[in-house]
C-alpha cells in the first residue's frame, strides 16, 4: 500500500470496478494511497483497470467474481480475510438495470436477477466483510444508489425496488454497528452519469451532456477523507454536507 495520499496505507474494496463509476472510483482511490481490490465478473476489463493504476503509481489487486454466483461473494470475502486483517473501505458500486417497464409487465426472471444483484448480493457482502470491517479503525461503507430508490418513477419500478431494498439494508446496518465500532455508511446517489447503464436506460441521450464518472470517483474519495455521520444520504449534485437520516 502506498505510503503517501489521504488515503495511505488503507484496503479498499470496489464491487463493479471493471467500467463506469466503479473502475474510475478503484482509480481514485488507488491515486489518493489505498491498496484497492477491484472485482466485477469480467477478468479483463479489471487487468486493463489494475494496468491504468500501475501506471499511475498505485498498487491494485484483481478479484473477478460473479457476485450473484452462489457462495461467490463468501469465497471473495474467505481470500481477501487470509491476506489482509482489516478491510477500511468497501465502495458497493455493482448493480444490474432490469428493463424499463409498467409494473405489470416486469418479466419475474429480470426482477429477479435484479435482485440477487442489487440486494442480496449487498447483503452478503455485509455479511462477509463485516468481521473485516470491525478490525478497522475507520471503515466506512459507500453505497451507490440513484435516486427512484427513494422517488419511485414511472417504469422505473422493478429497478427502484431494488435500490429502495439495498438503501433500507445499508441503513439499518448503519444504524445496528454506529455504537459497536468504528463503522460509518454513507448511501451516495451519483445523479445523472456518462455510464454503461445511463445509455441503456437513455438511449437518445448526448453522452456529453452529463458528467463523467471521475466526478463521482472524486466526490467519493473526498467524502471517505471527511467525517460524517452514519448513516448519512449524500448527493454528487449537491454540497457534501452529509445529513444524518432520519426515521420518519
Amino acid at each position: 500500500m502506498s505510503s503517501t495520499g489521504l488515503l495511505a496505507g488503507q484496503l479498499a474494496l470496489v464491487t463493479g470496478a471493471s467500467r463506469g463509476i466503479g473502475a474510475a472510483t478503484a482509480k481514485a482511490l488507488a491515486a489518493a494511497g489505498a491498496h484497492v481490490i477491484l472485482t466485477a465478473r469480467a477478468g479483463k476489463d479489471l487487468e486493463a483497470v489494475e494496468q491504468a493504476i500501475y501506471e499511475t503509481g498505485g498498487s491494485a489487486t484483481i478479484a473477478p467474481v460473479d457476485l450473484a454466483e452462489p457462495d461467490g461473494i463468501a469465497r471473495l470475502a474467505a481470500a481477501i480475510g487470509r491476506r489482509w486483517d482489516a478491510l477500511d473501505i468497501m465502495v458497493i458500486n455493482a448493480a444490474v438495470l432490469p428493463t424499463l417497464t409498467p409494473v405489470w409487465q416486469i418479466e419475474p426472471k429480470d426482477l429477479s436477477r435484479a435482485m440477487t444483484l442489487n440486494v442480496l448480493a449487498t447483503q452478503s457482502l455485509i455479511a462477509g466483510f463485516d468481521p473485516m470491517l470491525k478490525k478497522s479503525k475507520d471503515a466506512r461503507v459507500i453505497g451507490v444508489t440513484s435516486s427512484v430508490g427513494s422517488a419511485p418513477r414511472a417504469y422505473w419500478g422493478a429497478y427502484g425496488a431494488t435500490k429502495a431494498a439495498f438503501e433500507n439494508l445499508l441503513d439499518a446496518y448503519a444504524q445496528e454497528v454506529r455504537n459497536l465500532s468504528a463503522i460509518r455508511v454513507a448511501i451516495l446517489d451519483p445523479g445523472a452519469t456518462r455510464t454503461a447503464m445511463r445509455a441503456k436506460a437513455y438511449p437518445g441521450e448526448d453522452p456529453a451532456s452529463v458528467k463523467a464518472p471521475e466526478v463521482v470517483a472524486d466526490y467519493i474519495t473526498a467524502l471517505l477523507g471527511e467525517s460524517f455521520a452514519s448513516p448519512a444520504r449524500v448527493s454528487v449534485n449537491q454540497p457534501r454536507e452529509p445529513q444524518v437520516l432520519t426515521n420518519g
